[in-house]
């Protein structure tokens, strides 16, 4: 009996261990496309770009959304800047440069053909976030990109993951999507191939406790930050940055499932305000839950 009790604790300590590895909060960024505006050149555009996306990185941004101050913005990406004066393709660029600089450097052709917005973004250093894996690095998931390649009968797809081996993986999928895998624990080091099992793009942050690069979503007026979240229940906590608002020293953060930050242009984010036909409000301080001055 002592013996069993023993390891029933043992496994509920393992148990617990697992639950806490992985991380279930996200946080989110959002910021006008009109801060590539300011910028006098191309270099400085996609500079600046690479700046966010860095920072981004660094404090494990999980979204960022990047949303139009005058709701002149379509929803895709689709398009080119058109230099200072088109201040809605302003959000375009700085969305692809965004994908771009979160996509691992192997996958980057499959994703990424020639386009005027990227021209400089290869001058930018690696972000080297925890998804970026090298060739020869051991990962427990790898990103990849499933190829147009014939398979058996009841195999799954073959992946190119930035390995010296293709992985198949345990389904069949359309070529060209970008997939997650995790890589089986032992693997033979004769076969022409690696095993691996496609997961949800979440999987390495809720069961690993991995920070595993960020989405990039446009929204075309500020309003469309909270209205089009990808979160069933939305953000349950908002955060909004002014000069205006309290100081960050003294801020209390709750407890939260989903945070939201939302950055405001160079006149602040009463522009996106005024702009805005779905907000009856004069002061952005009233959309969220806490307002700062950061």
């Amino acid at each position: 009996k002592e013996r069993a009790r023993e390891q029933m604790e043992k496994e509920r300590e393992e148990t617990k261990g697992t639950e806490e590895k992985g991380r279930h909060y996200t946080v989110s960024v959002a910021v006008p496309g009109s801060i590539l505006s300011n910028a006098q050149s191309p270099e400085l555009r996609t500079y600046l770009a690479g700046q966010i996306a860095r920072a981004c990185v660094i404090f494990c941004v999980d979204e960022i959304v990047v949303f139009d101050e005058q709701g002149e913005t379509s929803k895709t990406i689709e398009g080119e800047f058109e230099g200072i004066r088109g201040k809605g393709q302003a959000c375009v660029q700085l969305a692809r440069i965004l994908q771009y600089l979160e996509c691992p450097q192997y996958l980057r052709k499959s994703f990424f053909p020639k386009h005027q917005d990227l021209q400089f973004a290869g001058l930018l250093n690696p972000l080297d976030s925890p998804h970026h894996v090298r060739m020869d690095e051991e990962s427990e998931y790898r990103e990849g990109v499933v190829l147009a390649r014939p398979t058996k009968p009841g195999r799954g797809s073959f992946v190119n993951c930035g390995m010296r081996k293709e992985v198949q993986i345990d389904k069949q999928l359309e070529a060209g999507l970008r997939v997650t895998v995790r890589l089986g624990g032992k693997q033979n080091a004769e076969s022409k191939m690696q095993k691996g099992v496609v997961v949800s793009s979440q999987n390495p942050r809720t069961v690993s406790g991995f920070y595993w690069g960020y989405s990039v979503r446009l929204a075309s007026c500020l309003s469309a930050v909270f209205a089009e979240s990808p979160f069933k229940d939305g953000y349950d906590l908002s955060i909004g940055t002014s000069e205006r608002g309290s100081s960050v020293d003294e801020a209390i953060l709750p407890a939260f499932s989903h945070a939201l930050i939302v950055f405001g242009g160079v006149q602040g984010l009463e522009t996106g305000v005024d702009a805005d036909p779905n907000l009856d409000v004069s002061d952005p301080s009233t959309l969220f839950d806490l307002y700062l001055n950061t």
